[in-house]
């Protein structure tokens, strides 16, 4: 029985050949396997969600791709651009909103997530003419340079706050029982998600404790 030699560009060609057909087909059968809870339409688009959300005291209805970020619906869908996409990662907290009294990153959130809740955004807190005490304390402190992280910053800083009052700790609290849980150093551990790149965090300090000490 003759064999041919096979040389070795004939091998790498025909292993290559191979691997390429069985992923080939491992993709096929994966296509027709749709996600649990989901279906899919013929053409493989991703399905919608109707999603009912309060925002800013207005309800709203939205049918989304389930793919669809809290921060895109906010910015896209209801064209409340005040809330900013900096690095869309989760690490600059320029898009930082207030969902059923927290904080979150809405870049890291779908709306799909959020049906029911009550979203407050910076448009929410208050407007030109009638600021909310925080965006007053902002302007009166110069707690903003450029002005891309501070609709996060204020956001952040009103649930922060709110922290504090509900006796929330933070890592650097040295004595869970002293009320209120307030100090420069407390706030800027609980502010550190929001970055400010022009550096006007003495600023931002200066105004949060004075929103602060009006409430006490």
């Amino acid at each position: 029985m003759n064999i041919s030699p096979i040389s070795r560009r004939g091998l790498m060609l025909a292993s290559a050949a191979s691997a390429t057909a069985l992923s080939v087909t491992g993709c096929a059968q994966t296509a027709t396997l749709p996600a649990s809870g989901t279906t899919r339409s013929t053409d493989g688009a991703v399905p919608s969600m109707r999603t009912s959300l309060t925002v800013n005291g207005q309800p709203h209805t939205l049918d989304a791709d389930t793919r669809t970020t809290l921060l895109d619906a906010l910015r896209e869908n209801l064209q409340l651009t005040g809330t900013k996409k900096g690095c869309d990662h989760g690490q600059c907290g320029a898009c930082t909103v207030i969902v059923d009294g927290r904080r979150i990153n809405a870049c890291l959130s779908l709306v799909a997530m959020h049906d029911g809740a009550s979203v407050t955004t910076i448009e929410g807190l208050g407007q030109p003419g009638a600021l909310h005490p925080m965006q007053a304390a902002f302007v009166k402190h110069d707690g903003y340079q450029c002005g891309y992280c501070t609709p996060g910053q204020i956001c952040s800083a009103v649930a922060v706050l709110d922290e504090i009052k509900a006796g929330v700790p933070s890592h650097v609290s040295p004595d869970l029982t002293v009320r209120p849980l307030l100090s420069a150093e407390e706030l800027r551990e609980r502010m550190s998600g929001n970055i400010c790149r022009c550096g006007a965090y003495s600023n931002i300090v200066e105004a949060v404790i004075e929103v602060a000490g009006a409430r006490a």
